[in-house]
């Protein structure tokens, strides 16, 4: 860890992004070109009516690997987090869960695809020319969704298992594979789209095999039979972990059928006719995809180095990492924009050849739709950037702004006005208003980057620790907002001569996580909505989760250490089982955390009560979040006090009190 810290604080920015940002890049990389090499090959031997089927049928393998993702993040999530409270065996519950819950999902969508094929493609925009296509792609296709949810899914837990690599080999042996066989199939046995498509499945196999065969070599748990019995709980909470991959594969979908579905209503009053626009903005968003993959990639790499010195606070490695990255962001998106603007008849001409209308149709869609692409370099860093550094809010609304907020209501805005063209306008107009946007929200953050952090309101430690206690015994302390329950703590600790635990955590806490301790002191025992989508770009642990593990480390070594009293941080739940712990819970009547919020924070009695209430729901949210317990349940307690019943000098006495008769029942 110390050694990684070092580079991350001290070696050049350059070095460390292309250390970090090159394997994001490759699996990126590898991932988009996989979707591409069906359309290529499909193009060439089939022509632009099969390229448009497999646009047609995109939206259903796109809420397929929606599921999978939610299913197989959320399952890496909860392995992460379990390994780190030390549940060996609740870890390998939650990855046998995600594996018979994606099992079961995939069959299902199979099941239904196969069904309602017909309708879904209706759904989905389908033509009358495009739909024999569409339909003998698509059912092949739904025939493999079991083994490419499965696999996809597998590759999340085997890359939270400490074997990235392996699961960079699964995934590019069945790339290879695809790329084999599409010619094959295609203009060795003339099998057209069903080719294509047995190609696809058949490589998704080979991916799923090999993650298969990776479940008996599983190093961080043992999957036994247990594991695998479901349970309703351990697949909630996976769903929960895994909800930002589903919402961002998902938005994509809306996108795409929306974009279909308008083409297919405007394209017949327009001399190009629906199915060439359906198949040559599928191939234009796809070529894009490339863009932002190694965007992604690079700021993805680059996240770590934001995170260690935001915490660190040595802000001017923030700010050059955020410029070398943006620089190298806007060097590739200005490559793309002078190849989109110049040859974008070369670049379409790799999916196949097409007539006059076809290539007359792409140009636009290249010169239109992607106008303003060199964004892309300033609006996806940005969104990534603030993960990095904690900021959840910002980053969710800048992963889904641009295609759910401003792409969907500008083409229908300009499709109602200009027809089939006006869905082209509205790229450029999104990505205008998305980096306005993105623009504000990191110019003011970088002018903020060198202020000092607000003092928290957290107690300063100064107690003393002339222990009085005979026995080891450590003192929870949880607390409604305002209750006075953190003097509580601290006078306990004066009084007992033991040490108080609070400012201690989010000093070590930036150290450890290289959250800032602003971020920390704002965030920890909270939780928010929009921390579920703060994962938009990339899998993993969100920075929440990563606290909460560090959190749960620090708690259970100071706990090991000392008699202390430990203020809030889910430490009643984390040491429950412990003998020597009294878990308190202090409360008290509104009115009466009104006036102390009034006395002690200066606020009127509206905002008071205003944020009392939610305060103490995030806090609720959250220790509900990680613990599946009730935050207010009494019997989570040892000692239950109202702080105002008797006044919090008076409270804390009673429960040294108390203290001391839990010292003789373990003497």
């Amino acid at each position: 860890m110390d050694k990684e810290e070092n580079i991350l604080g001290k070696e050049k920015i350059g070095k460390l992004i292309i250390k970090f940002g090159v394997p994001c890049v490759i699996s990126l990389l590898v991932n988009s070109l996989y979707n591409m090499v069906d359309q290529i090959f499909i193009g060439w031997g089939v022509g632009y009516l099969g390229n448009g089927a497999t646009n047609i049928v995109f939206p259903i393998v796109m809420i397929a690997l929606a599921f999978s993702l939610m299913i197989g993040d959320g399952s890496s999530a909860y392995l992460s987090l379990r390994l780190g409270e030390k549940k060996e065996d609740e870890a390998a519950k939650g990855v046998g869960n995600g594996i018979i819950s994606v099992s079961i999902v995939s069959i299902l969508l199979c099941l239904g695809t196969l069904i309602f094929l017909p309708q879904l493609l209706s759904v989905f925009g389908c033509t009358d020319a495009l739909r024999p296509y569409a339909t003998n792609y698509g059912r092949i296709i739904a025939m493999g969704l079991p083994f490419m949810m499965i696999g996809t899914s597998l590759n999340s837990v085997i890359r939270a298992d400490g074997s990235p690599k392996y699961s960079m080999f699964s995934m590019v042996s069945g790339a290879i594979l695809n790329t084999i066989l599409d010619p094959i199939l295609i203009f060795v046995f003339n099998m057209g789209v069903e080719g294509a498509a047995i190609a696809t499945i058949f490589s998704q196999f080979i991916t799923f095999i090999l993650n298969v065969v990776y479940i008996r070599k599983f190093k961080s748990t043992k999957l036994d039979r247990q594991a695998f019995k479901l349970k309703g709980a351990i697949v909630r909470k996976i769903s929960t972990l895994g909800i930002s991959s589903f919402i961002t594969q998902m938005s994509f979908v809306f996108v795409v059928t929306v974009e279909n579905n308008l083409f297919a209503k405007y394209g017949v009053e327009s001399k190009f006719g629906p199915e060439i626009p359906i198949t040559v903005l599928g191939i234009v968003m796809k070529i894009n995809q490339i863009l932002n993959s190694i965007i992604i990639g690079v700021t993805s790499g680059a996240q770590p180095i934001f995170g260690f010195n935001y915490g660190a606070r040595q802000f001017d490695r923030v700010k050059k990492t955020l410029k070398t990255v943006l620089g190298i962001s806007i060097v590739i998106s200005t490559v793309a924009f002078i190849l989109f603007q110049t040859i974008p008849d070369k670049l379409i001409s790799l999916f196949g050849s097409g007539d006059e209308l076809y290539m007359e149709f792409a140009c636009i869609s290249f010169r239109t739709f992607l106008l303003l692409c060199i964004c892309n370099g300033v609006q996806i860093p940005s969104g990534i950037f603030f993960q990095a550094i904690g900021k959840s809010s910002k980053s969710a609304i800048l992963s889904l702004s641009r295609q759910i907020l401003f792409l969907i209501p500008s083409m229908f805005i300009f499709s109602s006005i200009y027809g089939v063209t006006g869905i082209l306008y509205a790229g450029p107009v999104a990505d205008a208003v998305a980096f306005v946007l993105a623009t504000g929200l990191l110019i003011y953050e970088v002018k903020n980057l060198n202020k000092k952090a607000d003092k928290s309101e957290t107690l300063i430690d100064d107690t003393s620790t002339d222990n009085k206690l005979t026995k080891h015994i450590v003192i929870t302390v949880s607390r409604e907002y305002g209750s006075g329950g953190r003097y509580i703590g601290r006078l306990i600790a004066d009084i007992l001569g033991i040490k108080l635990y609070d400012k201690d955590f989010v000093e070590k806490l930036s150290k450890e996580t290289g959250l800032s301790e602003e971020y920390i002191e704002k965030n920890e025992e909270r939780r928010r909505i929009l921390d579920l989508l703060n994962n938009g770009y990339y899998a993993g642990l969100n920075n929440a989760d990563e606290l909460f593990i560090k959190e749960k480390e620090l708690v259970e070594e100071v706990a090991d250490k000392e008699s202390c009293v430990i203020i809030g941080r889910c430490a009643d739940f984390i040491l429950k089982d412990r003998e020597n712990v009294v878990k308190v819970f202090v409360y008290s009547d509104m009115e009466d955390k009104i006036k102390r919020a009034t006395e002690i924070y200066e606020m009127d009695k509206a905002k008071a009560q205003k944020e009392i209430k939610r305060i103490d729901k995030q806090r609720a949210n959250h220790y509900k979040y990680y613990t599946e317990r009730d935050w207010g349940d009494k019997s989570n307690y040892d000692i239950c006090i109202n702080s105002d019943t008797v006044g919090v000098e008076k409270s804390a006495e009673m429960i040294c009190e108390i203290i001391r008769e839990k010292e003789k029942i373990l003497a």
